[in-house]
């Protein structure tokens, strides 16, 4: 090994010597190698998470999707009672005829018509638990009307390859 000459300079081994690695190219693996832990560091958790989301829906079926904006449709024009009438009997079970009115007529009044909606969660079950049977769909969307912002819910019963509506929910400021 040669002694260091100047007060800057390091000791440096000799290219006979085995271990020889010299300092600007060890610097600079270790900071690819910071960089490539760094990136692996940060993209395992988003991996993880997008494994944990299993059962979200982000493409909707294009029946369910049908009955969301069928359903929509009828409410903006007031036919209250289609909409009861073509529901899944859990629904009607759960919600009286003029319970059913009173509520679309609420969202109605006092939201006015969609504007437009973008999906936030969805959820799919193979077997529901009671009161519902089957498989189902909730879908949860974050909906702009004409007079304000709500979150939407639709759960979907299917039914002899359709979608039926067995539960429909608006939450808004707007509606208190």
């Amino acid at each position: 090994m040669k002694k260091a000459e100047g007060r800057r300079q390091k000791a440096v081994r000799s290219i006979s010597s085995p271990t020889f690695c010299h300092p600007i190219k060890l610097n600079r693996l270790r900071k690819e190698l910071h960089c490539l832990l760094l990136s692996a560091f940060c993209l395992l958790p988003s991996a993880f998470f997008a494994g944990c989301a299993v059962d979200e829906r982000r493409n909707v079926p294009a029946g369910a999707q049908a009955t969301v904006e069928r359903v929509t449709e009828d409410i903006a024009a007031g036919r209250d009672a289609k909409v009861y009438e073509e529901a899944a009997s859990e629904w009607r079970a759960a919600v009286s005829a003029d319970e059913n009115e009173r509520i679309l007529s609420r969202v109605r009044e006092r939201l006015g018509r969609v504007e437009n909606r973008a999906l936030h969660t969805g959820r799919e079950q193979q077997s529901a638990s009671a009161p519902l049977s089957g498989h189902t769909l909730e879908l949860v969307y974050n909906t702009r009307f004409e007079r304000g912002e709500a979150m939407e819910r639709f759960t979907l019963l299917e039914r002899d390859g359709g979608w039926l509506l067995a539960g429909y929910s608006v939450s808004s400021d707007t509606l208190k």
